[in-house]
């Protein structure tokens, strides 16, 4: 302990005088005795109360949160900081003027970061010496062959020629051995690897590594069998059954390419997928139980590949696995010679199957993710990089422990899923919940009960969910225990400060720190995240960069801006999860991510960066909208409504949404004589849910006589956006649009 005279600090507690107190000890985390690291306090109080802790002038420290002055070792400076309200990790967050969420001495000694002064170690060597850095986590997995001399070899800049990014190449391995055998030869077999919970409570099951392993080696050998070779692309539709994380290891076992498709898009959607990577073979199920309702999965396979055939790719072999809660065999749509049953042929495959080596930089999986324009991407990740990256955010993002039971709440038909639901978690050794149903069937505590049932230690989720469950009221979270949480998370579209204080007082009883992640599917892994043991949180910010990542906000002009801003959040120099292409597509890929910003990572993201240097995201600022964590290109839904033969026009925007975080609102011009009618309104969202998937379908239609365009053409979504937001004061100057007076008309029908 450092005695309190050798440190100019002030402590006030809501009026109480301080020799009321015990006496003051430094926070764990940051004091370590003769260290120039930066420095903040835990007060062991008598009774838990929010803390004031005020700063003197004259410390001096060399770290980048908000507790100190200089944050010059942080990627962004920050200023002076004089003041700070913090409730320390275990206290409620009660009111909206704290600011931060402070580490616990207990969790943060037993952390695998446990103070910002080691982190900022790391993180300086993984960008000082970014080779040196990964190579030591690297040689913590098994390769057949080590990598050449270069550990990284990349161009993000388009003024010196093509875009490339290359980790490990050279090496050779595969993430299936290191996700499965590598487990049991240590010893793990035995331990679950998935815990399945049905979509029906009561209705469960278990894989231990072992299990798991034998089931994906059958599936393998299966799929060499009808002729599934190395790069070869494999289809998979599944809902969340243990079968979908057999599938992806089995195809990255033999060295396919797996493209999961997320089992709520329609026929026409995946019939894209299809005829863009022409897959060897279409794995689904006949069909899912989502809560009550009954999904037809085979039915949307059928007329996919019915369509896909049209357009000039056939699929000769469609295996299916047999779900009978949800549908019987017999009553299922056949096509022999084509259709196979999983039950009757799998099983009677070896259970052990030999591997496909493959480099560092061979194709590991496609996904599929919408864009500004109306064709969906084909995002291409590689084995080594992704491997090495998913692993190591899985561990530190969420301070995971072997004995830790882990939920992400995320589908595999998302990357989410992808990277920490399968690859993530399982190259750590790690048990899994996967879970087939809805999160509040048969009510809105459903999630508590998984959490009790399994004594769930590390729960991760979208903050659309949280905003659903936080409108259900609390009472459905705490008649459950929850004493087993530890570590929250949250994914996919930034969590507002509300919802995280729920989420911490609630759901975490205030024990438990959030991991709020920001990343893409583009990026393989967390980019920025909290640390939970590292550094204080403040609700709703992503706080700082994962090891390896340097984030920057540029101005419109490209120019990197400093300290507190606003702007456009991009990345220089690559990170080992990092995708390599668009499948079949490599100059959209750089025309998309690395033209708009030359030398740098365009993520389509804004950014503000506060004064203590936390990062905090703004959402899109392309024509994608984020709906309940899916990225939805306006253009694709545009396209499905005008193939509606009365819809004229369309222009889509994103909108604040209550629950989803953006809502779809579309607004419409009909053609010449047409009605404005209930019924159109439900074609149109019919033919949206049909084309795209019922995720995608406009929570508003808009109808519209004419649009607010300029007069070279253009659509002032500007102006749409504030009518759509209900900001009519905002709308600006619009005397220069060829026809002012269509703006008058929207307002007046904006809530017809």
């Amino acid at each position: 302990m450092i005695p309190l005279s050798h440190n100019p600090v002030s402590v006030h507690l809501g009026g109480t005088p301080c020799d009321s107190l015990h006496p003051i000890t430094f926070h764990p985390i940051l004091n370590k005795p003769r260290s120039s690291a930066s420095l903040f306090w835990n007060c062991k109080r008598r009774r838990k109360r929010k803390s004031s802790i005020t700063m003197a002038s004259n410390l001096r420290t060399n770290n980048f949160l908000r507790h100190v002055e200089s944050m010059k070792l942080l990627p962004s400076g920050a200023g002076h900081i004089s003041h700070l309200n913090a409730v320390i990790l275990g206290e409620s967050l009660a009111t909206e003027e704290d600011d931060f969420v402070l580490p616990s001495e207990d969790f943060a000694s037993q952390a695998n970061v446990q103070s910002p002064e080691q982190y900022l170690k790391m993180y300086n060597r993984s960008i000082e010496d970014p080779a040196g850095f990964w190579s030591e986590i690297a040689s913590e997995f098994y390769w057949k062959q080590r990598w050449g001399d270069k550990v990284c070899d990349e161009n993000f800049d388009v003024r010196k020629g093509n875009i490339k990014i290359e980790w490990f190449k050279g090496g050779i391995t595969n993430i299936c051995y290191n996700c499965l055998d590598r487990n049991v030869e240590a010893g793990l077999g035995d331990k679950v690897a998935i815990y399945w919970e049905g979509n029906e409570p009561g209705l469960d099951g278990t894989l231990t590594y072992t299990e798991l392993l034998q089931q994906v080696c059958q599936l393998a050998n299966y799929l060499k069998d009808i002729g599934v070779k190395k790069g070869d692309a494999v289809i998979i539709y599944l809902p969340m059954l243990m079968e979908l994380p057999i599938a992806m290891l089995a195809c990255a076992r033999i060295g396919a390419v797996h493209s999961v498709v997320f089992a709520g898009f329609s026929a026409e959607a995946l019939s894209q997928r299809i005829i863009d990577c022409k897959p060897k073979v279409v794995i689904t199920c006949n069909a899912v139980k989502r809560g009550p309702k009954p999904i037809y999965l085979k039915d949307i396979v059928d007329a996919a590949i019915n369509d896909s055939a049209q357009n000039g790719v056939s699929i000769d072999k469609c295996l299916v696995y047999e779900n009978p809660l949800a549908m019987k065999r017999v009553d299922t749509k056949w096509k022999e010679g084509r259709d196979i049953w999983w039950q009757d042929v799998i099983p009677q495959y070896p259970t052990t199957c030999p591997l496909e080596w493959v480099d560092a930089e061979d194709p590991l999986f496609l996904l599929y993710t919408s864009g500004s324009t109306g064709k969906p991407k084909g995002v291409l990740h590689t084995t080594g990089g992704y491997m090495v990256y998913t692993a190591t955010t899985f561990k530190y993002a969420f301070d995971y422990k072997p004995s830790d039971i882990y939920w992400c709440t995320a589908d595999c038909g998302w990357i989410t899923g992808h990277s920490y639901v399968t690859y993530g978690p399982m190259l750590n050794g790690a048990s899994v919940i996967v879970y087939e149903g809805a999160p509040n069937y048969p009510d809105a505590g459903r999630c508590w009960d998984i959490v009790d049932k399994y004594k769930v230690t590390i729960f991760y989720t979208a903050p659309t969910l949280v905003r659903s469950l936080m409108r259900d009221g609390d009472a459905f979270v705490t008649r459950y225990s929850r004493k087993s949480l530890r570590v929250l998370g949250s994914v996919g579209e930034p969590i507002n400060p509300s919802a995280w204080r729920w989420f911490y007082n609630v759901v975490g009883d205030s024990r438990c720190p959030i991991s709020d992640t920001w990343w893409q599917t583009e990026t393989g892994g967390f980019m920025i995240t909290p640390l939970p043991g590292a550094w204080p949180q403040k609700p709703g910010s992503a706080t700082f960069p994962f090891f390896g990542v340097q984030p920057v906000i540029l101005d419109e002009k490209g120019v990197e801006i400093e300290g507190e801003c606003n702007g456009y959040l991009c990345v220089k120099k690559s990170w080992p999860g990092a995708f390599r292409t668009l499948y079949g597509d490599h100059e959209r890929y750089e025309t998309t991510y690395f033209k708009p910003f030359a030398g740098y990572y365009f993520s389509g993201d804004g950014c503000s960066r506060d004064k203590d240097g936390y990062h905090w995201l703004i959402g899109r600022v392309d024509d994608v909208i984020n709906v309940s964590g899916h990225r939805i290109g306006t253009a694709e839904v545009e396209s499905a409504l005008v193939s509606h033969p009365q819809c004229a026009e369309a222009a889509v925007v994103g909108v604040e949404h209550e629950v989803k975080g953006q809502g779809i609102y579309a607004f419409v011009t009909v053609v010449d004589g047409v009605p404005y009618s209930e019924e159109l309104r439900k074609d149109l969202v019919l033919i949206v849910r049909k084309q795209i998937g019922a995720f995608a379908a406009p929570d508003k239609i808009h109808w519209a006589p004419g649009l607010p365009k300029t007069r070279s053409g253009k659509i002032m979504r500007r102006i749409l956006r504030k009518i759509a937001s209900r900001q009519l004061d905002e709308l600006g100057d619009t005397s220069t649009l060829a026809d002012p007076n269509v703006v008058n008309q929207l307002i007046e029908l904006a809530d017809s």
